[in-house]
């Protein structure tokens, strides 16, 4: 025990499983696919142990599907999978923004496009921004290490509940097979979805009147939903009008943008006096610490900025730090999808500089420091 926390040692994969048991998801819906399978693993063993129901579906889009219907009725739910199996949920995914049902989906993420390589990449942040058609936003969240993957999984399925949206982690081959000592600590805080205040003849399903987050009745219960992932009115009947469109799409971005100072997060290392500042997420963020300390005993003011919370971007955050800082170094395991983020906040305010490497291995501190070593 340490600090009312339970301390083991396991793999990125097994921590998003305790974190989702932590966090109170009682339902599993999952297709196998390396490197994310170990999720499903173990979920078979845990769901039971704690009154919950595990079920590998046919397919991805049908897994999804299976998890949605589950929190419909009032359950937590979580699916998981890799890039190929995101790019398969996305029908579905779609679904649960226009219908705000709640679930979280772990990607654990492998070389692409297709059906790739299981090495090494952070090439789906797009993606998981923009898998699904249509204006919409919804939260990604992007541990760097097992401690983090139990952390950020319980933050997700908060997030999901909290704001009636899907939550997406991104992990990647690396941190999902990886083992660390984490301290499994029971939750500070859990969300639950917010319940009607009404009665049930006057329950509208996705009356959002006052704070833009509808009240979520359960399916089955004494209130009358109607689910429905077409354009549709408060009590959930189909419409075709414009101004209903509007509203409601506005709405969808509005609860999520609105109140991103409740979950944007950050990691700042080193970055208070940092003339160069390293900008990264997930794993490669590992490598960016070692440059940094290397680079710090050679007397280069470098420091690090890692968004935890990748979606919605905490532009204003990096806009901040381009207006006290000469250069931004961007490394990442894909051709540059933070560079562009970063490029645009920094509206030109300084050096923006990408360390791109797609071969499926990780990037190296000695080719982060050579960066910084060139831009300083």
């Amino acid at each position: 025990m340490e600090d009312g926390g339970v301390v083991r040692f396991m793999e990125g994969n097994e921590a998003v499983v305790e974190g989702a048991v932590a966090a109170g998801v009682r339902f599993f819906a999952g297709y196998p696919i390396t490197p994310a399978t170990e999720i499903a693993e173990h979920m078979s063993i845990r769901m039971p142990q704690v009154g919950g129901t595990f079920m590998q579906m046919e397919d991805e889009l049908a897994s999804l599907a299976a998890v949605i219907g589950a929190s419909v009725g009032g359950v937590k739910s979580m699916d998981a999978t890799s890039g190929p199996g995101i790019s398969l949920k996305n029908e579905n995914i779609g679904f649960a923004v226009a219908a705000e049902i709640p679930c979280v989906i772990i990607n654990v993420q492998r070389t692409g496009p297709g059906i790739g390589s299981v090495t090494m990449a952070q090439q789906d942040l797009m993606q998981a921004r923009w898998g699904s058609h249509g204006d919409y936003t919804v939260i990604a969240l992007a541990p760097a290490s097992v401690q983090e993957c139990y952390d950020l999984t319980i933050r997700a399925v908060n997030l999901s509940e909290r704001f009636r949206t899907p939550v997406i982690l991104l992990l990647d081959t690396f941190l999902g097979h990886l083992s660390e000592r984490v301290v499994l600590e029971t939750p500070k805080e859990i969300i639950d979805r917010p319940r009607p205040t009404v009665p049930p003849e006057k329950y509208l399903t996705f009356d959002a009147e006052g704070d833009e987050i509808p009240r979520m009745a359960d399916f089955g219960g004494p209130y009358r939903s109607k689910i429905i992932g077409n354009m549709h009115n408060k009590a959930g009947g189909y419409t075709r009008s414009p101004e209903i469109f509007e509203a409601l799409i506005r709405r969808w971005q509005g609860k999520v943008l609105a109140r991103r100072n409740e979950y944007t997060d950050v990691e700042r290392f080193m970055i208070e006096d940092a003339r160069v500042a390293v900008i990264t997420w997930g794993t490669t963020a590992r490598s960016a610490k070692r440059a940094i300390r290397i680079a710090r005993e050679e007397g280069i003011p470098v420091g690090l900025f890692r968004p935890r919370t990748v979606w919605p971007f905490p532009g204003r955050e990096v806009e901040d730090l381009s207006g006290r800082v000469g250069q931004i170094v961007v490394p990442e395991m894909n051709l540059g999808q933070m560079y562009i983020e970063v490029d645009r906040w920094s509206r030109g305010r300084c050096g923006v500089h990408p360390v791109n490497q797609v071969d499926g291995q990780a990037i190296l501190p000695a080719r982060i420091l050579e960066k910084i070593k060139e831009v300083a």
